[in-house]
């Protein structure tokens, strides 16, 4: 993906420069511009000036509460995106907090979210099977990276696949670390834990300790989500058991999709479902971490 010119950091731009143009681009954030609503805030699309496109994240403040609950958010999001370099990763080129407006801007990634994608009867068939390998593969390699190549290690702590969006040459970035966590080598780290329900980690039921196998277990759903073309729901338990050996592949396969009969696509989906099966185990010592999973992947 080309680097936006303009600002290439909105650090080093004149703050204010950049807040009025994104709030004339917006059109003071009106809902026409309104691409995505997540639980933190609302995503615009803003054209600038120079023809450039952003994607503006704009926190919801409604309570004081929640607005407090909001600017934890938003301060972790800027915290761990400004550490973080990946091509699979979105780009976060600057913040801004003023007056009533707080936001973040971002790369504006073309073709949305995965989970729109998959849900589209019309989208759906352009992510043929080569595709949704190589997107699994993105979301492996910028979780990798968060887990073992940053010190310290980051926990994104909500993968799931509308965190995932998708550029025009349907590569994967991760998005949305508002409730990325770091992680010390001294202790686990416990707190407040948020995260997307039917892709949380079962032990965080219990729990609060963030581990990063909180989000093998988050990648496990995706990759049955992108193999199955939708969210395994209930799939998940018998997958968690010794009967999963008996589950047929084909039964865990989009069939929306011609079903490869042989060659190095059908050995790929076959290894991808022992993969995912392996990732949504219930107990976390059972679950590879992501170096490993990038392994079998025959990813570097």
């Amino acid at each position: 993906m080309e680097p936006k010119s303009q600002f290439p950091n909105l650090w080093g731009y004149d703050g204010k420069l950049v807040y009025d143009e994104i709030i004339q681009a917006t059109e003071n954030f009106d809902d026409k511009y309104c691409i995505g609503r997540g639980g933190s805030g609302t995503v615009y699309k803003a054209e600038m000036s120079s023809g450039e496109v952003f994607a503006v994240k704009k926190l919801d403040f409604w309570d004081s509460d929640m607005g407090m609950e909001n600017l934890k958010s938003f301060k972790r999001e800027v915290a761990t995106l400004s550490e973080v370099r990946h091509r699979n990763i979105v780009k976060l080129y600057g913040f801004c907090s003023r007056g009533e407006n707080t936001f973040l801007v971002y790369d504006f990634i073309e073709r949305g979210s995965l989970w729109e994608v998959l849900r589209s009867e019309e989208k759906v068939i352009e992510v043929d099977w080569v595709k949704r390998v190589e997107i699994l593969k993105g979301v492996a390699e910028a979780l990798c990276y968060l887990h073992h190549d940053c010190v310290p290690a980051i926990v994104h702590c909500d993968v799931t696949t509308k965190n995932v969006l998708l550029d025009v040459d349907f590569e994967a970035h991760v998005a949305d670390f508002g409730t990325a966590r770091f992680l010390k080598f001294d202790a686990l780290h416990s707190t407040d834990v948020a995260g997307t329900h039917g892709y949380m980690a079962p032990e965080l039921a219990y729990t609060s300790k963030v581990t990063e196998k909180c989000d093998v277990y988050s990648f496990g759903v995706v990759s049955l989500e992108v193999l199955m073309g939708r969210h395994p729901g209930e799939a998940l338990l018998p997958l968690q058991s010794s009967a999963q050996k008996a589950i047929e592949m084909e039964a865990l396969l989009d069939p929306r999709l011609a079903c490869p009969q042989r060659g190095k696509l059908l050995s790929e989906l076959s290894s991808l479902v022992s993969i995912a099966i392996s990732c949504v185990q219930a107990e976390p010592h059972l679950r590879p971490n992501m170096l490993n999973v990038c392994r079998l992947m025959g990813l570097n």
